[in-house]
């Protein structure tokens, strides 16, 4: 699965926010902006409604992404992971 996710420019309008700046980019829900952002997206994972397994698997990959970026710890191995 191929990484959307990109850190997105500093203090950018959540509306002006490119769609890789999100886990789930096609959504364009849980922005990935900075490290209290990533720990929320995580915790919340599992409350995004209306997405396919296939959106979850990159959103968990863009997570993951964004959490090594921000010095995030992440000890979930794969979306399933955070919906159990």
């Amino acid at each position: 699965m191929e990484i959307t996710w990109k850190p997105p420019r500093a203090n950018e309008p959540r509306a002006r926010m490119p769609s890789s700046a999100f886990a789930f980019p096609l959504e364009r829900k849980e922005p990935l902006t900075d490290a209290a952002h990533v720990r929320s997206a995580i915790g919340r994972f599992s409350d995004v409604d209306g997405v396919s397994d296939r959106e979850r698997a990159l959103a968990f990959e863009n997570i993951k992404a964004a959490a090594e970026h921000y010095g995030v710890a992440m000890h979930a191995q794969s979306w399933h992971d955070l919906v159990a």
